[in-house]
Parts: structure tokens; C-alpha cells; sequence
């Protein structure tokens, strides 16, 4: 009787250690790894489930810009807020839209964001006003370097109150890159790409590896998510 009572508390035993260690395995198999945790959205537009958005992109006048900069950047925005916020595009206003709208209104430049956007009948007016932009060529190579910059605001129209950022007036996106692309039309698509993402990304809960990208410029001063990278 010892006996078997002795191989009942070894096996009692051993068995309690497995299904402890299992506990751990599954604990640590179920836990967050680096690539799924998230930055969580300044503003989170991937919720305004059903809300028209409008994107409108402006220059000043002075500024020597390619004639299709706007367009382009309008569509890299618009790509990236249905692929990244999932937003369906039937609930984006077209460039075609606004360009048509801009065309036949003569005082469109006096026009607020809002007043732009419940003229077109969006909800939200996410506002990218581009204050530099430089392509060149390096030196006959046929290859190009770039720099964008541009300021970006979130608007209700109903209220015509900026909604996003909360701290200050709008939110700085800075990118660039150094003998990059071959021929300008691929240097102007990576810029508008990389400026695109700089802004949707304050947008919805952004993976955290996806968050900061390399022809983001950051100089001392620039904000950091969640710490040090």
C-alpha cells in the first residue's frame, strides 16, 4: 500500500509540474509579440464608421511645386485611408469632386476646410497644406532626391472645430531621401507614399513597426510614440 501511494504522489507530482510549465507556454505563446503591438491613434478615424471624409490638399501660390503635386498627393492619402484606416471609398470624397467644385467656385481660396467640406457633403475634412517641396536630379545621373514637407489638420464640418491634433494646430510631416529613384515620376510617387503614411498613421491604431519609416526626417526636437525607437 506504501507503494502505491508513493507512485501516486510522484506521478500527482510530476503531472502538477507539466501542466504548470504548460500554463507557461501557453502564456507566453498568447502574449503580444514586439510586431503586434500597436501605436494607438491621436484620432481614431478608422471608428467614424459611416462618415464622409474629404481630402484637400493645398499649396501656396508661391510655392514651385510639379502642376499634378496636389493630385498626387490627394490619391497617396486617399489609398492609404482605405488600405491602413479602412475606410470604404464610397465614403471618400473624389479628387474629381473637389476639383470640379474648386473650378467653378471664384472664391474657393477664402473658403474654410469645413465650409469645403459641407459644400461637398463630407462629415470630416482632413486638411494637408504642403509648405516645401524640391525634386532634383544628382549631377546628369538620371537619379533623384527629394523633400516634401507639409502640415496636416483634422476638421469637423458640422462644428467647422479642428478635431485632431489636440496640442497644437496641426501636425508637421517631414520626408525626404538622398539619390533615391530613377526619373522624377518615381521620385514623386516615394515622396507623396512616405508623406501619406506620415499622416494616416496618427489615424488608427498603427502597428508599432510600421509606425516610422526611413525617408521620415526627424531632427532633434521631433516627437517621439511610446518612447525611444
Amino acid at each position: 500500500m506504501m507503494h502505491k501511494i508513493g507512485k501516486l504522489t510522484v506521478f500527482c507530482v510530476f503531472a502538477g509540474s507539466f501542466f504548470c510549465s504548460g500554463c507557461g507556454i501557453v502564456g507566453l505563446v498568447g502574449s503580444e509579440s514586439p510586431y503586434e503591438k500597436k501605436i494607438p491613434a491621436e484620432y481614431d478615424l478608422a471608428a467614424q464608421k459611416g462618415r464622409k471624409v474629404l481630402v484637400l490638399v493645398e499649396q501656396p501660390a508661391w510655392l514651385d511645386a510639379q502642376v499634378n503635386l496636389r493630385y498626387y498627393l490627394t490619391e497617396a492619402i486617399c489609398k492609404s485611408l482605405t488600405a491602413k484606416v479602412k475606410i470604404k471609398p464610397k465614403y471618400i470624397i473624389s479628387y474629381s469632386e473637389l476639383s470640379e467644385f474648386r473650378s467653378n467656385k471664384g472664391d474657393f481660396s477664402s473658403l474654410s476646410p469645413a465650409a469645403v467640406g459641407k459644400a461637398l457633403g463630407a462629415d470630416i475634412v482632413l486638411l494637408v497644406m504642403i509648405e516645401d517641396y524640391q525634386v532634383g536630379e544628382v549631377g546628369g545621373s538620371g537619379y533623384f532626391n527629394g523633400f516634401l514637407g507639409a502640415q496636416a489638420a483634422l476638421f469637423e464640418t458640422a462644428t467647422e472645430e479642428k478635431v485632431w491634433p489636440e496640442s497644437a494646430e496641426s501636425k508637421g510631416v517631414e520626408v525626404s531621401f538622398e539619390t533615391g529613384e530613377q526619373g522624377q515620376e518615381a521620385a514623386v510617387e516615394r515622396l507623396v507614399n512616405a508623406c501619406a503614411h506620415c499622416t494616416s498613421r496618427y489615424l488608427y491604431n498603427c502597428p508599432r513597426y510600421k509606425f516610422k519609416i526611413s525617408d521620415e526626417k526627424r531632427d532633434i526636437g521631433w516627437e517621439t510614440a511610446e518612447g525611444e525607437w
